[in-house]
Parts: C-alpha cells; sequence; structure tokens
C-alpha cells in the first residue's frame, strides 16, 4: 500500500511539474484578452480602423499588430481604457481631429427603395423595405458612412446627431391607421 501511495505521488508531483513548466512556455491565453478588448469596443463594426469589424480589429491589438488607437467612434475614453488593460501608453486617436457626432439620413424624396443601404449598415439602424421609403433610426447610427456608396441616387447625407426637429429621419414614416379607420 506504502508503494502505490508513493506512486501516486510521484505521479501527482511530475504533473505538476509538467504543467508548471507548460504554462512557462506556452503564451498567455490569446482568446481571453481578444475577448476583454472587443468587449470594450464599440461594436459599430464601421471598419474606420482598416478592419472589417470589432472583433478583427481585437485580434489585431491582441496579437500586436495594430495601435490601441485607431477607432474614432470610441475615441479617447477607448484608448485611455485600452492603454490601462494592456499596460501600454496612451495615444491620441489616430486621424484628423475628431469629428463632431454624426447620423445619416434618407432625402425621402430621392430614396427609390432601392434597398441597398440596407446590407450596408453594420448596426442595422436603416429601417425599410424593397420599393419603399426608407428611414434611419438616429438613435442607433453611428455615423460611419457605409451606406452612402451602395446608394445609386446620392439621397443618403451625414447630418450633425442633433438633428433638428423636422428633419427626414424615422419620424417620416407614415403612422399605420388605426384599426378604427381613425388614422
Amino acid at each position: 500500500m506504502l508503494a502505490a501511495l508513493l506512486a501516486l505521488g510521484g505521479l501527482g508531483a511530475a504533473t505538476g511539474g509538467a504543467l508548471a513548466l507548460a504554462a512557462r512556455r506556452l503564451p498567455p491565453d490569446a482568446d481571453g484578452l481578444v475577448r476583454r478588448i472587443d468587449a470594450q469596443l464599440p461594436q459599430t463594426q464601421c471598419a474606420q480602423c482598416g478592419y472589417p469589424g470589432c472583433r478583427p480589429y481585437a485580434e489585431a491589438i491582441a496579437a500586436g499588430e495594430a495601435p490601441i488607437n485607431r477607432c474614432p467612434p470610441g475615441g479617447e475614453r477607448l484608448v485611455t481604457t485600452l492603454a490601462a488593460l494592456l499596460d501600454r501608453p496612451a495615444l491620441p486617436v489616430a486621424g484628423a481631429a475628431p469629428a463632431p457626432a454624426q447620423v445619416a439620413v434618407i432625402d425621402p424624396e430621392r430614396c427609390i427603395g432601392c434597398a441597398l443601404c440596407l446590407p450596408a449598415c453594420p448596426v442595422d439602424a436603416i429601417v425599410g423595405a424593397h420599393r419603399y421609403l426608407h428611414a434611419v433610426l438616429p438613435a442607433v447610427c453611428t455615423g460611419c458612412e457605409l451606406c452612402l456608396s451602395p446608394c445609386p441616387v446620392d439621397c443618403i447625407t451625414l447630418q450633425p446627431a442633433a438633428a433638428p426637429a423636422g428633419s427626414p429621419t424615422a419620424d417620416v414614416l407614415p403612422a399605420r391607421p388605426s384599426a378604427t379607420g381613425g388614422g
């Protein structure tokens, strides 16, 4: 019985030593780091960072292939957060001076209902159906500009996020008539 206990103890010590050696030689949990970085990103999927979405940008940051300051929607607050998370120096946000927040606005007189803008919007801020007027939900729109180029009639423009009342936004959609026929 003593031999069995010594054998099990020796096996446990050898396994523990092998795990300790592996922990020193293997890279840290990169996927966990990617998840933590991705959780801080704004999830606008706007591609302004040069990557097709927030997750690929997070992967590039974790791999050391991209700087932490390429996300204009995240701004300086995101850079500061990522700098603390990754123990890197905070850098100014890349690109020109931060532009004021903007939202896309669809001109109802020019919209032909082609629906090409719908799949281009990474946050589903554009509502509408094929051959019907489309509108932008300003509270959801990130102003990423990805909807501008697919529009064949250039009916989408960017306006300051606090657009004046009465501007053509999601409130241009007509109200549904009530069941009593009272409009």
